[in-house]
């Protein structure tokens, strides 16, 4: 049976020429998804690099692996690929584990696959009625202590759920928002994506309900980030990354909106400054974030706010 593949990678050629992918290099992909990344990686040192696929969703490592040793076949190929289920902010562990001390280049296309938003059935998309899950782990119910999106509509109070939601979805109406989610789930638990996309409608202004994005996006948005600690994971994946990286080797990272661009452009200059304490100990092969192009925006509209950032390590 063939895998269909629904998720088109973002910045693909933007992203593999600027990395400056070298044949014998070691390439971390932190977010392998279906790995669309890491097929070019190989393209582009002709098979002769050792690809490191790390992916906190089982099923992501289940898509790339096929694809990935076909690919390899069908060029005949002689690359190493090493697929683990990971997050990226234990990229260290997963590099002590395999006696690797320093790799070449890293590759972090943040945000959420077109894989898992559509056929995850795990809450990501409020067009279908799914849980309320939002983990990247395909079976958090399983594991103890695993923080999931019903826990925090349901059980957290009204403050904490409008100040994430203002804080991770930058929505305007959060405590509108927030103070719905209470006064519904005082009458029954809110347990679906439908159920929680209801709530937001009636919370938010009709006219709101017409503009370029879906009224309960921010939300959704806000739930995510918060049930996998997003925004820490990504400060701890460039710190550990930057430590793993060889002198000379680079670190590119895809955000898709401003609170991971702010992360990563704001830890890249720290990088790169020199001070009367510290010389510089990276320089920026992006000056300014690479946007994707008018046609790719057009074949593929989820890529509209994408921004790509590289650095060197000196």
């Amino acid at each position: 049976m063939t895998t269909r593949f629904l998720h088109t990678t973002v910045l693909l050629h933007e992203s593999i020429s600027g990395l400056n992918i070298q044949p014998g290099d070691i390439y971390v992909d932190g977010t392998l998804g279906s790995g669309g990344h890491a097929l070019a990686a190989l393209d582009a040192a002709q098979g002769k690099v050792t690809v490191i696929g790390l992916d906190q969703d089982e099923d992501a490592i289940g898509r790339a692996t096929a694809r990935l040793e076909d690919h390899a076949k069908s060029h005949a190929y002689a690359s190493t690929v090493i697929l683990r289920q990971a997050n990226y902010r234990d990229l260290d562990r997963v590099l002590d584990d395999l006696r690797i001390p320093l790799v070449n280049r890293i590759m972090l296309d943040l945000g959420l696959s077109s894989d898992q938003f559509e056929t995850s059935n795990r809450g990501f998309s409020f067009k279908e009625n799914e849980p309320l899950l939002m983990t990247f782990d395909r079976s958090p119910i399983d594991k103890l202590g695993m923080l999931t999106a019903k826990e925090i509509v349901n059980e957290w109070e009204e403050a904490s759920l409008a100040d994430i939601i203002y804080g991770y979805g930058e929505e305007r109406y959060a405590r509108r928002i927030a103070k719905a989610i209470v006064e519904a789930r005082a009458i029954q638990p809110i347990r679906s994506t439908s159920e929680l996309v209801e709530i937001v409608k009636k919370a938010t202004p009709f006219t709101y309900h017409h503009g370029k994005i879906h009224p309960a996006t921010r939300t959704f948005q806000a739930l995510r980030i918060t049930v996998n600690d997003e925004l820490n994971a990504l400060k701890d994946g460039i710190r550990k990354g930057f430590e793993r990286l060889a002198p000379g080797g680079r670190m590119a990272i895809i955000s898709f909106h401003s609170l991971e661009d702010r992360i990563v452009k704001h830890a890249f200059k720290a990088l790169s400054d020199e001070t009367e304490d510290s010389p510089a100990k990276a320089k920026l092969i992006t000056k300014k974030p690479i946007a994707p192009q008018y046609e790719e925006v057009r074949a593929n509209p989820r890529s509209r706010s994408s921004k790509l950032r590289i650095i060197e390590k000196l």
